[in-house]
């Protein structure tokens, strides 16, 4: 039994639950059932099986307002995994259904049977023709394959505003299209070819010349059945003209019936159905999108109207003069937004019936982009607008930093809105279309019916194309307000369809919320004729069913998801999934969205039910040690939900009162103990690897893994003894050697100086000399506390850095300079919570600066390069993108070498200080896909600016030798021969 062991009670959820209609049943508290179970992993394997209750629980949720509960979850590695599952589930009579994102808004990536991971192992993007096309396999985002398309001047036709984790298999399943798609630039139109996987395990890509003869082959029941139902339809002149009618606007609602007008054969008709078939048709393996042209020049503004009515009244003049995006935000948008980082702060207080538009041209050329300029001039004339923009001349801008900060805001509608819903209730989000010259008409004829209900919506949408959005909050566990709910949808589909002639599901495609409404906008031949494709495709019935169509006129009220209160700093979670590409978790344990849906189902739970014991005891490993804590899911979410935070509080509460004390003492003697970390360091290298590992490993047993790091053999040597001598008088700024930077060297085989001796070496170059305080050893940014959850040490450590640089830096006149960027970032900021009042004020006069702000802005200017290296790879680290200087580690990286390489998969690295020595799995599982685009070719130089980041990318990428971007820099300005 270690000798330390954490307290997981301290986790249990202090609140007390209502009862909860969607809580998971006693009968699943050990997870999926038998023979299913076993009948699975005798099939794939064990590592493809997640069996335990909590994996069931996590993956029931999405970002939708539905919860369904699996029975398994599959982690499917390739087409072989996923004909092998459609084999069983016929032959045993199941259902399957696919998730890749989970960004889908209407329940399509869950499923109460077999549940498949299609996100894990099916990412990638190889670029065709020099950009002109992309083959992209189904578990991509769409921000990964833009970045590498970004390269060629091209990008993607469907751009969804969840473009950050939504994944391309769930880009064509759902057909969405986004701010500027449209109905020419989306999904249907842009997608060149697919390879899908049918439920009867036959595989077609129809690329192939042959594919037609094969699939005639394989499946003449298919090939018949699809052809006569082209035939059908041809011979009907009235609804040949109806089906074209209803895609002249934006329309995902049911199967795409123009795809019998669009194919002449079998294979071709099934490349358009399934665009859009939402997983109930077959499994997308693998996609070839036509791209477009990347046009870079972009005039940009936001707009503000007296009212909805008005802004949606300007929409067809900048249709006219060519926009390419026109997006609506209505009064209560506006003001949710101000949670949104960057949003200014007055928008809370604009008028209810105020409505922006933000409106983008982008042009391929500066003679195109100033004529758009001229144009919008005179177009600003003639409307009526009010603050902050009325009194402007031309209120369009090219800065991209306005622009992008618009855009934040407008992407963040859903998050932002929903954060700010009243706590415990549910968020709805649909969308529907009109023609664009009723946008007007439609709008009032929605906020009508909204206020008739009860109902205060937020309103937002791709007005240029008739398409908005809505988000409606009510209580899930309150049959009342279901009701309210209910009478709301009935009367809202009934408005759209026969008042406008509209689309119910514009670009979310049909989804569990509208699929009993599908009759009433298609008619009954229509939908009798989506019936027979799902027969004729999937005549066994085994994918997602319930999903677009059902013959329950209540089935959209069924599996509603409540929302308990949980901890306040992850309440505002609407379960979107933005968080999750970023985590490093994602492909080991859990996901920031993951944790905090595990921790509402243990609060739908009663006091002592088997489904919460064994939620409880999984969390400990499964959500709080493999956090790496690097709050990258507060930079993905768009209203800042910082899980890492949470995990950090958690791991303060399992801590015995034993431990808060010697982690204080700890922290009272840093001194001796970093003396002592340096020299155990130095005497690692003549111990050696493997007995340095043995020792750590049974140190762990004994005490706890979690306490005691694991040996690496990527660790470097211990620094030098001494830092080196420097001079007060005349220094431009003082240097914080990082306590790292004290205990470790540089990786094995690096010759040349130290980082402090660089740094001190450089900065004298430049004319701008740094002073090292005699007294940094056992002071510390207080990170490793922090990380760590220990309060009453980080409140020791925290006090003593700030009086030490306040005095350093003479009450702030000199700038303090950290060669660490996670130090710097943890006493620019992460401290100040932990600060007295006085010291919090002892804290404002100081300016602290990462070394690569520091290097970039002061130095590099007064420097001469006399070598450069031919290529170098980066790794920005999380606290770079915290302290937002990354561009500051290229712009260095591109004075020292010829070619400089970002890796497109780069990310947190999870080595967090020294998680990646406790919990070796989340480093490896965190930078595999970085790591393998680094190993694959030769580079000169491997470059960050922190150090542990640098040995978890040497333990990555099996010693490549990352280094600071610094070395680099005093290697390449050195006077004298190379």
């Amino acid at each position: 039994m270690p000798l330390l062991e954490p307290r997981p009670q301290a986790l249990r959820p202090t609140a007390t639950a209502r009862p909860a209609p969607d809580r998971v049943p006693d009968r699943l508290a050990a997870g999926t059932p038998e023979p299913l179970r076993g009948d699975l992993v005798a099939l794939l394997g064990a590592d493809k099986v997640l069996h335990e209750v909590s994996d069931l629980v996590r993956y029931a949720s999405d970002a939708s307002p539905y919860r369904f509960v699996p029975q398994v979850v599959v982690i499917a590695a390739d087409v072989d995994d996923i004909s092998a599952v459609f084999s069983y589930a016929h032959g045993k009579g199941r259902n399957v259904v696919f998730r890749a994102a989970g960004t889908s808004l209407n329940g399509q990536a869950q499923g109460e049977d077999i549940l498949v991971d299609v996100r894990r192992h099916w990412a990638g993007i190889e670029v065709l023709d020099d950009g002109a096309r992309a083959r992209i396999r189904p578990g991509t985002t769409v921000l990964r394959a833009n970045a590498a398309l970004a390269r060629h001047g091209r990008l993607l036709g469907p751009d969804p505003a969840s473009a950050i984790a939504c994944t391309l298999g769930g880009v064509v399943a759902n057909n969405a299209s986004g701010m500027t798609a449209g109905t020419a630039r989306n999904s249907y139109r842009t997608l060149a070819s697919l390879t899908l996987v049918l439920p009867s395990g036959t595989l077609v890509d129809t690329a192939d010349p042959d594919a037609d003869t094969e699939l005639a082959h394989a499946e003449p029941a298919l090939c018949a059945g699809l052809l006569a139902l082209k035939a059908e339809i041809e011979a009907d002149p009235g609804l040949v003209a109806g089906i074209r009618a209803k895609y002249r606007i934006k329309n995902t609602n049911g199967y795409r019936l123009d795809a019998f007008l669009d194919g002449a054969t079998p294979v071709q008709i099934l490349r358009g159905l399934m665009v859009g078939s939402e997983g109930t048709l077959g499994f997308i393996a693998e996609t070839v999108f036509d791209t477009l042209p990347l046009d870079r020049h972009t005039v940009s503004a936001l707009l503000f109207f007296p009212t909805l009515a008005s802004a949606a009244a300007a929409v067809p003049r900048f249709n006219e003069a060519g926009a390419r995006a026109v997006e609506l935000m209505d009064g209560n948008t506006l003001r949710a937004s101000v949670s949104v980082a960057g949003v200014p702060a007055d928008w809370a207080e604009l008028p209810k019936e105020t409505t922006a538009l933000l409106v983008e041209f982008r042009a391929p050329d500066e003679a195109a982009q100033q004529a758009y300029e001229r144009t919008t001039a005179r177009l600003l004339d003639e409307l009526e607008l009010v603050a902050p923009v009325a009194s402007v001349t031309n209120a369009f801008t090219r800065d991209p930093a306005a622009i992008g900060g618009y855009w934040k805001a407008r992407k963040a509608f859903v998050t932002a809105v929903g954060g700010s819903r009243p706590s415990g209730t549910t968020l709805i989000t649909e969308d529907f279309a009109v023609p664009p010259d009723r946008l007007a008409d439609a709008c009032t004829a929605l906020l009508e019916l909204q206020a008739r209900h009860g109902f205060d919506a937020a309103v937002a949408g791709h007005a240029a194309h008739g398409n908005l959005h809505f988000l409606l909050a009510f209580d899930a566990a309150d049959p009342d307000d279901v009701a309210r709910y209910a009478a709301f949808m009935d009367e809202f589909c009934r408005l759209t369809v026969r008042r406008f002639d509209g689309s119910l599901k514009a670009e979310h495609a049909t989804g569990r919320n509208i699929a009993p409404f599908l009759e009433l906008e298609w008619g009954p031949r229509a939908t009798e004729l989506m019936w027979r494709i799902k027969q004729t495709v999937d005549p066994h019935g085994i994918l997602a069913p319930r999903i677009l169509l059902d013959r329950d006129p209540r089935a959209h009220l069924r599996g509603l998801k409540t929302i308990p209160r949980v901890e306040a700093i992850a309440d505002p979670c609407i379960e979107c999934g933005f968080c999750e590409p970023t985590c490093p978790s994602k492909d080991l344990t859990t996901t920031p969205r993951q944790r905090i849906v595990l921790r509402r189902e243990m609060l739908r739970q009663p006091p002592g039910s088997a489904v919460g014991e064994a939620l409880l005891d999984a969390y400990g490993y499964a959500a709080v040690d493999t956090c790496a804590g690097d709050a990258t899911c507060k930079l993905a979410c768009p209203v800042g939900i910082d899980t890492g935070a949470l995990m950090k509080d958690f791991r303060h509460l399992r801590h015995s009162p034993r431990e808060e004390w010697l982690a204080e003492q700890t922290a009272r003697r840093f001194a001796a103990v970093e003396r002592a970390a340096r020299l155990a360091v130095a005497a690692a290298d003549r111990i050696g690897d493997r007995l340095l590992t043995s020792v750590t490993g049974a140190a762990r047993k004994a005490v706890r893994p979690d306490l005691v790091p694991e040996w690496l053999p990527q660790i470097p040597g211990a620094a030098a003894r001494t830092l080196p001598t420097t001079h007060r008088a005349g220094a431009a700024a003082v240097y914080y050697p990082a306590c790292v930077n004290r205990i470790f060297g540089e990786p094995a085989g690096h010759r040349g100086p130290s980082l402090p001796e660089a740094v001190v070496a450089v900065s004298r170059r430049a004319g701008r000399p740094v002073w090292i305080p005699p007294d940094v050893t056992g002071t510390c940014c207080a990170t490793i506390w922090h990380s760590k959850g220990y309060e009453r040490g980080n409140r020791v450590m925290a006090h003593r850095i700030v009086e030490a640089a306040w005095g350093w830096t003479a009450g702030g006149e000199l700038p303090l300079i950290v060669d660490a960027s996670s130090c710097t970032l943890g006493i620019a900021h992460e401290v100040v919570p932990y600060l007295t009042p006085f010291h919090r004020a002892l804290h404002a006069e100081l300016t602290v600066v990462d070394s690569l702000v520091w290097a970039a802005d002061e130095l590099l200017p007064r420097l001469d390069i006399h070598r450069t290296l031919g290529s170098a790879v980066l790794h920005p680290t999380c606290s770079m993108r915290h302290l937002g200087d990354e561009d500051r580690l290229r712009q260095l990286a591109e004075a020292c070498a010829r070619e400089v390489v970002v890796p497109d998969d780069a990310g947190c690295c999870a080595f967090a200080g020294d998680r990646g020595m406790l919990h070796r799995e989340l480093t490896e599982s965190a930078t595999a896909k970085e790591a393998a685009e680094v190993t694959a070719r030769r580079f000169d130089a491997h470059l960050s600016a922190n150090r542990m980041c640098e040995i978890g990318m040497d333990h990555a990428t099996e010693g490549r030798g990352y280094y600071s971007a610094l070395l680099a820099l005093e290697q390449a300005t050195r006077p004298g021969p190379s």
